[in-house]
């Protein structure tokens, strides 16, 4: 019986199912498209004679950060960076897009920073792919490691992204960020270039005296192009203030696919809510890009991988599962057999005890 039940264990250990995501179709172009960009992106800089700083770059993307710039707003965690630029971190984006059905047809509001490039790729890009019509903001300061050189902002590279026909669309308007939004903490010299790389690109400055003003214009040009509470979603790239608001704790905020509900259970009545509080009180569902590890631990991806996973490849796109049918199989010929063992052995004993004839003691 011993034997019978390990072959039963191993022929089912062995019968395993590979499960392929039904937008893998759509992860794998996400992912191709995203790959490219990343190239194209590339080659330019180095076109410029920039040095790819292999130690904190590991993979060489060209698209990581300095560590201090004059455009540097905050800390910034490297690993995150290097998850995000990740082609494959396209299909998280398609993921979180497949799972509000969202496509054709739909309209989703875009809340950028500089802080994770490979983040406001993927979300652009996944859109792209999915005939998803993004509407972005974005402000350009960055923390550590992002698109914080001075040369190379988001902005320059959103604008040679839409030129290439890699993204759909750039930005509505664009502000400084940082403290406040409002680049508090950088030196004047700092929001100057800011400020010129935002008005090169013709694009509207959000600039107000408050940050409670900067979230009213975010809010108003988002709905200059369509009623808030018509917007199938809105993505957050980042720890921007003004999409986050002060009234909620970042940490409390779940990554991934965040509803209403959750929002008003973490928010606190003296601060400002932000354009994400504002979307989620229209029951507008958000997208939240920020806790990189915890995110790629919901959608099973790679943390910070070194080197680049191949494209195509992950639990993202298709998990291998164990053959539901084969297991149950053994296991009803396994439990059948041990209960026709212990009733042949419960009949043996009891034909013996009716057998038996204990001696006379006279």
């Amino acid at each position: 019986m011993a034997i019978f039940s390990l072959l039963c264990f191993g022929i089912a250990s062995s019968m395993k199912q590979k499960i392929v995501s039904d937008s893998f179709e759509q992860k794998l172009a996400a992912a191709r498209l995203m790959a490219a960009a990343m190239d194209s992106l590339k080659q330019d800089r180095l076109r410029q004679g920039y040095v790819i700083d292999v130690e904190n770059d590991p993979n060489e993307t060209g698209l990581v950060g300095a560590q201090f710039s004059l455009i540097t707003t905050d800390e910034g965690d490297l690993d995150a960076k290097l998850t995000t630029l990740d082609p494959n971190f396209a299909t998280a984006l398609v993921e979180l897009y497949s799972r509000l059905y969202l496509g054709p047809g739909d309209t989703i509001a875009v809340l950028m920073t500089g802080s994770m490039p490979g983040g406001n790729m993927a979300a652009l890009i996944a859109a792209k792919i999915m005939g998803i019509t993004p509407v972005a903001i974005a402000s350009v300061g960055a923390s550590q490691w992002g698109a914080n050189q001075p040369d190379f902002t988001w902005l320059d590279m959103e604008q040679k992204l839409y030129h290439w026909g890699f993204i759909p669309s750039v930005s509505i308007a664009a502000s400084i960020g940082g403290r406040n939004d409002q680049g508090r903490l950088l030196s004047p010299r700092g929001r100057k270039i800011i400020v010129n790389t935002i008005q090169k690109y013709g694009l509207p400055l959000i600039r107000h005296t408050s940050l409670e003003d900067n979230i009213r214009e975010r809010l108003n040009r988002f709905q200059d192009v369509l009623p808030l509470e018509k917007y199938s979603a809105v993505v957050n790239v980042g720890g921007g203030v003004a999409s986050l608001g002060t009234n909620l704790n970042p940490k409390l905020i779940p990554p991934g696919i965040v509803r209403r509900p959750q929002f008003q259970s973490i928010s606190r009545p003296d601060g400002i809510p932000g354009v994400l509080y504002h979307f989620a009180e229209k029951n507008v569902p958000v997208i939240h890009i920020l806790n990189i590890r915890g995110l790629t631990e919901k959608l099973k991806m790679p943390f910070a991988p070194i080197p680049l996973p191949e494209i195509g490849t992950g639990q993202i796109y298709a998990e291998t599962k164990y053959d539901l049918v084969a297991t149950m199989v053994a296991w009803v010929l396994v439990v059948g057999m041990v209960f026709g063992v212990g009733y042949r052995s419960h009949k043996q004993i009891r034909q013996r005890m009716e057998q038996h004839e204990p001696d006379s003691v006279l």
